[in-house]
């Protein structure tokens, strides 16, 4: 029932990406950059999601479209157990023993993608920057098995929202991001049932104070992510240079998260007790 349902009534279950995304996207091509979509939707879901999301010119956006990927099989499975295919009308056709031009593809791996990304870039060792919602097919995967960059799109930054630090603000006007001013009012919040999806308590013996700890979710964040964000859209607005915060760039288990920390994680929460 799920896919009939879906395509038949569209705008009850999607949303059109934000022009300023449409817009940032465009940018990207056009200074050079190579765009992927990779995803483990079949093509015929795909392309009914893309249509309506950023429309029927939707493949003018990316340089290799992978359906059918079977992520995180796509990142760990070498090119004999998962080779590419090709597309026709929608039906996989015979498996390819390389891929050398951009175009549709379905199934393959990452090993033969970052081969045809160096013939496209003409580099050795061109660098991979991977988007993703999920940590265990995205990001996890992208990171331990290619490598790669990786950006986490995590909702919960909007559910817990922190302040953005003095050194953000130091940042010039016109390279702020979209949420970098006003806060922005939106329909998460923190779950009443599990508290912080970044920080939890630990009961004390007997009566001894409670504790603040890192969530197992949270350090893989900061472990497997370069930057956290909680849209495509919070950055948008940004100049393409503009030089982010990783999270391995210090000590910090806040580095790397933009616009701003999750309320849970600022320095002057973290050190809380509770009787």
């Amino acid at each position: 029932m799920y896919f009939p349902e879906v395509k038949n009534h569209p705008d009850k279950y999607l949303q059109r990406c934000p022009e300023s995304v449409k817009k940032w996207l465009k940018q990207l091509k056009n200074a050079g950059k190579i765009l992927l979509l990779i995803t483990s939707s079949h093509s015929d879901y795909c392309r009914l999601l893309c249509e309506h999301v950023l429309g029927s010119d939707f493949e003018e956006y990316f340089d290799v479209l992978i359906t059918n990927a079977l992520k995180p099989g796509f990142f760990s499975h070498t090119p004999n157990q998962r080779p590419f295919r090709t597309l026709e009308n929608d039906e996989e056709q015979e498996a390819l023993l390389s891929v050398d031009k951009p175009g549709w593809y379905s199934q393959g791996n990452a090993i033969q993608l970052y081969d045809l990304l160096k013939k496209m870039t003409g580099k050795l060792d061109p660098k991979v920057v991977y988007f993703g919602d999920s940590m265990h097919s995205d990001i996890f995967p992208a990171r331990h098995y290619s490598n790669w960059e990786t950006v986490f799109i995590l909702e919960e930054l909007l559910g817990d929202k922190g302040t953005v630090p003095a050194k953000a603000e130091s940042e010039p006007l016109e390279k702020k991001g979209k949420y970098e001013g006003d806060q922005l009012k939106v329909p998460y919040f923190v779950s009443k049932q599990w508290g912080s999806f970044f920080m939890d308590r630990l009961p004390g013996l007997e009566n001894a104070e409670e504790t603040l700890v890192h969530t197992w979710s949270c350090k893989c964040i900061s472990t497997y992510s370069t930057i956290a964000i909680p849209s495509l859209e919070a950055i948008a607005d940004l100049p393409l240079d503009y030089r982010f915060t990783r999270f391995s760039s210090n000590s910090s288990a806040t580095a790397g998260y933009y616009p701003s920390p999750p309320r849970a994680l600022l320095p002057n929460e973290d050190s809380v007790t509770m009787k």
